[in-house]
């Protein structure tokens, strides 16, 4: 079996101690030689001037590294998204996570059309490799987006962000590895040939992963209830981790992305059993 490449995500810190602790974080995950790191653009489509230092803080902490920024549309004008863009592609960013954003309280789905503001993240994919030729990354959802009507709409969605020039689609998170094996599987009768990748993120705080999943209609296994009932270990979920790797290694998955939270030791205990530093 190859082992996988893989990259890593991480979050815009909020103090000083934790964008020391992002920076150590970020140089220990580097030891893998990740096919890049992502920092997010922030909920609500904020964050904008936090995910652009952050990126400057790691890009000076990992030379070597290619570093991605998630930009989302939501609440955003065109010339806005062009002038940051802009910002990104002068700061040496060339791979972009082109998603929609959050939904704010005044707005509902789907938009409705207003030439100053992208109505879908198709059209904005597609705007921004008229921009720059960035390397363009879309999100997927295995279980479909919680705001589409259907799988089958999410697919045709998806095939559109894929047609107008995403280089690969990053998943939501999952916990059962049949359902990213059921969706691929759907994405290739859907006639997508963009690689869809899959994306894992470490059970650290139970609770807060249950809420978090419920929010992106994302379903948590009922062995998983009874795994963490009482409680988290390191342990427990560098196991759960581990054997969600190693059976998407064996299925010949290719790439893999984690979701950090900005933590490293769960990840780099599963990262070292296969892809050594």
């Amino acid at each position: 079996m190859t082992n996988p490449s893989i990259s890593f995500e991480f979050f815009p810190p909020k103090s000083e101690k934790s964008a020391q602790d992002l920076v150590a974080t970020v140089k220990e995950l580097a030891c893998y030689n990740p096919k890049f790191m992502t920092v997010t653009f922030g909920t609500g489509g904020g964050s904008r001037d936090g995910t652009l230092q952050t990126l400057k803080n790691l890009q000076r902490a990992a030379p070597d590294v290619a570093f991605g920024s998630h930009l989302t549309y939501i609440s955003h004008t065109k010339d806005e998204l062009d002038h940051y863009t802009d910002m990104l592609w002068n700061q040496g960013i060339r791979h972009l996570v082109a998603l929609r954003g959050d939904m704010p309280q005044n707005l509902v789905w789907p938009l409705d059309p207003d030439a100053g503001y992208y109505q879908f993240t198709s059209d904005f994919v597609e705007a921004l490799m008229k921009r720059h030729p960035f390397d363009i990354s879309v999100g997927a959802y295995p279980e479909k987006h919680p705001d589409a009507p259907s799988l089958d709409a999410d697919l045709i969605a998806l095939k559109k962000k894929c047609d107008a020039g995403a280089t690969r689609a990053i998943t939501q998170l999952f916990f059962d590895n049949d359902v990213f094996y059921r969706f691929v599987d759907c994405t290739q009768k859907a006639g997508i040939t963009t690689p869809i990748v899959p994306g894992l993120l470490p059970i650290r705080d139970f609770q807060k992963v249950c809420e978090f999943a419920a929010k992106c209609q994302a379903s948590v296994p009922q062995f998983l209830h009874d795994k963490f009932a009482n409680a988290v270990s390191d342990t427990m979920a560098e196991d759960l981790l581990s054997a969600q790797v190693e059976d998407l290694i064996r299925n010949g998955v290719d790439h893999i992305h984690f979701y950090t939270l900005n933590k490293s030791s769960v990840i780099n205990s599963v990262c070292s059993t296969f892809s050594p530093q």
